[in-house]
C-alpha cells in the first residue's frame, strides 16, 4: 500500500500569501460556486410557495453547500483524494453527531470544521481567503427569518386583520415572503424576513401597537 507523501503538506505555510495565481484560482472558485449555487437555488421552475420556515430558509442552505463543496475540491486539487476522504469523514460525523439547531447551522459547523482542516494542512493563505469570504457570505444571512402565526383574530375580521398586519409589519421593515389564510380557524400565518438587531419580544410589542384592539388576534412566533 503507497504510503501518501506528506511532505508537500509541510511545503507551503506562510510563502503561500505570495502565491498570488493561487490565491486568486480559489477565490475564483469560491465565487464560481457561490454564483452557481445561487441560480440553482432561486431557480424560476424551483419557486413555489413557501409554506414553512425551513422552506425559506433553502436557498442559503444550498448556497453554503456549494461553498463548502468549492472549498473541499480546492484542498483536493492540491493535495489529492486522500484528503478528501477525510473531509467527507469529517463532514459525515459534523452531519450526524453534533447537535445543531437546522441545516443551515450545521452546514456553517462544517465550514469551521473544513477551515481548522485547512489550517493544519499548513495552508495559512487559503485558510484566512476561505475565512473572509465566507464571513462575507454569511453576513448576508444577517436578517432572521420567523413564522408569525396570528390566530383567534375576531369572527368576521379575517379581511381587515390581514390587511392591517400586512401594513404593520411592512411598517416595521419586514420583508413578506407568504401569507396564509384559514377563515375556519380564524388564523393568519406570515413567514417574514425581519430586519437585523431588533430583538423579537420589541417587534411583537411594536406590531401590537399597529393593530386596533378590536382586530387584534394572538400572536404565536417560530424562530429558526
Amino acid at each position: 500500500m503507497d504510503i501518501p507523501d506528506t511532505q508537500g503538506l509541510q511545503a507551503v505555510g506562510w510563502r503561500g500569501f505570495l502565491d498570488t495565481a493561487y490565491l486568486l484560482e480559489s477565490f475564483g472558485a469560491l465565487v464560481l460556486s457561490t454564483i452557481l449555487g445561487a441560480l440553482i437555488a432561486f431557480h424560476p421552475t424551483a419557486v413555489k410557495k413557501v409554506d414553512t420556515v425551513e422552506e425559506a430558509e433553502l436557498p442559503k442552505v444550498q448556497i453554503l453547500c456549494a461553498l463548502v463543496g468549492a472549498m473541499v475540491g480546492v484542498i483536493v486539487l492540491e493535495y489529492g483524494l486522500v484528503v478528501g476522504f477525510v473531509v467527507f469523514g469529517l463532514g459525515g460525523l459534523m452531519r450526524f453527531r453534533t447537535e445543531a439547531d437546522n441545516t443551515r447551522d450545521t452546514s456553517s459547523l462544517i465550514i469551521v470544521t473544513l477551515i481548522g482542516l485547512i489550517c493544519g494542512l499548513n495552508l495559512p493563505h487559503f485558510a484566512v481567503l476561505a475565512t473572509l469570504y465566507a464571513w462575507v457570505v454569511i453576513l448576508f444571512d444577517g436578517n432572521p427569518i420567523y413564522s408569525l402565526e396570528v390566530h383567534e383574530v375576531p369572527k368576521g375580521r379575517m379581511a381587515e386583520a390581514s390587511a392591517a398586519y400586512r401594513a404593520g409589519l411592512g411598517d416595521l421593515g419586514c420583508k413578506l415572503i407568504s401569507e396564509n389564510k384559514s377563515f375556519s380557524k380564524r388564523r393568519l400565518t406570515y413567514i417574514i424576513r425581519a430586519k437585523s438587531g431588533r430583538p423579537l419580544a420589541a417587534l411583537e410589542t411594536a406590531l401590537n401597537e399597529k393593530i386596533a384592539p378590536d382586530i387584534r388576534g394572538e400572536l404565536d412566533w417560530q424562530v429558526r
